[in-house]
């Protein structure tokens, strides 16, 4: 999908559709029409993913189609690993289709030893954000698993299923990413399968807890927020067993459903599951990342960054970033994550320098990630035409890494 038209642009080319005046797309969003004027015209960025979700709702469109996505680039590293999805979307076919390691051909799959230690190393490059890299290995990784699995006679097929499990949701993270939501689905699809064959609590809770993901992506709020609520009832039957994996699991749900209730503009469910995740957070490790989640404390007051800026509490969001010892989180995505929210938040305060030196510093530690975000993207844009921050030179830089023509 192409990009020539700004997120701006497509929102106007979407309201047109319905036979809409801007008046009528003001009223449906509960705001003014020159708040609508600026949107459309693109003198206000789209920063919150609250405000996309619901102009995607009343407009009866799909969140790439107000985005843009999927975004090119015009080198293979930024590209951020665009080239593997073809790859990516046959290793999914061939794991969710019944039958589809028949389809594979005659190969032998590494053994389950080996692939353990692909998925540890795939694992690292996607907290370090390293797409392209990821996804040269993630697809034959899948293919392997699919093999795997599909042998009824294997002793070891619980441990297949859950190394299935571990890759689908870096196959997941990555489509979402790179905005092919479909294939982020049929990658939970094959996580949401592994962990009923297997049976685990944890991998249940896991694969609900990336399910969330997907549809917070797909702006599937209600989705989203009764996914979380519900996994944290079935979690809550097996916590009383002390189980620190299910502990963390059981934080890293509150944190999901934080974040949905922050986008639905629901404050005091937002701040109530938050605040439970925060309690959680405080007994366990510093250094957790159970199953991806990075549950731990740096990651728990990130999100009640990120809560804050869904929540348009510019003041917050600063004050809570301050909280944050964003260095001391072991995973490059994270750190990039709070870096644009601290920058999102800086521009609704009107602190424009500071916004772009966030920015930047986002952009330094994961590009591949920084780049994909159409909420990033937006904000570029956005800096670069005001007039209002003496960083012209480097935002004008950081856009033109960017392709934002």
């Amino acid at each position: 999908m192409s990009e020539e038209m700004t997120t701006g642009q497509r929102v106007a080319r979407a309201r047109r559709r319905k036979g809409w005046d801007q008046a009528t797309l003001a009223q449906e969003m509960d705001r003014s029409v020159s708040w609508v004027t600026k949107i459309e015209n693109g003198r206000l960025p789209l920063d919150r993913a609250s405000v996309l979700a619901k102009l995607a709702r009343v407009l009866d469109v799909e969140i790439p189609e107000l985005t843009g996505q999927p975004y090119r680039h015009e080198t293979a590293e930024l590209d951020s690993g665009h080239s593997t999805i073809p790859e990516l979307r046959l290793a999914l076919q061939r794991a969710t289709m019944p039958g589809g390691a028949g389809l594979i051909g005659t190969r032998e799959p590494s053994s389950l030893s080996e692939l353990a230690g692909q998925v540890t190393l795939a694992e690292k490059l996607r907290q370090d954000a390293r797409f392209s890299a990821l996804g040269d290995i993630l697809p034959r990784i899948i293919t392997d698993l699919t093999l795997h699995a599909a042998d009824r006679g294997l002793p070891d097929r619980d441990r297949a299923e859950s190394l299935m499990l571990r890759a689908c949701h870096m196959a997941r993270v990555t489509s979402n990413l790179l905005g092919h939501h479909d294939l982020g689905w049929t990658a939970v699809q094959r996580e949401l399968v592994a962990a009923e064959r297997v049976g685990a609590p944890e991998l249940v809770a896991a694969s609900a807890w990336d399910l969330c993901g997907v549809w917070l992506h797909e702006a599937a709020l209600d989705g989203a927020k009764s996914a979380a609520l519900a996994a944290l009832d079935d979690i809550d039957e097996h916590l009383g067993a002390g189980d620190p994996n299910l502990r963390a699991l059981s934080g890293a749900l509150h944190l999901r459903a934080a974040v949905a209730y922050s986008r639905l503009l629901n404050r005091q469910e937002a701040e109530s599951h938050l605040s439970e995740a925060e309690q959680i957070a405080e007994e366990l490790p510093p250094g957790g990342n159970v199953f991806q989640t990075q549950f731990n404390r740096v990651n728990t007051r990130i999100h009640a960054v990120e809560v804050s800026l869904e929540l348009g509490r510019p003041r917050d969001v600063t004050s809570r970033a301050e909280q944050v010892e964003v260095s001391e989180i072991a995973s490059g995505e994270r750190q990039a994550h709070y870096w644009t929210c601290r920058a999102a938040g800086m521009a609704m305060n009107r602190k424009e320098d500071k916004a772009v030196e966030a920015l930047l510093t986002a952009d330094r530690i994961a590009p591949q990630h920084v780049r994909n975000r159409p909420l990033v993207r937006n904000l570029v844009r956005d800096l670069r035409s005001s007039g209002r921050h003496s960083k012209g030179v480097e935002v004008r830089a950081l856009a033109a890494r960017m392709r934002l023509d």
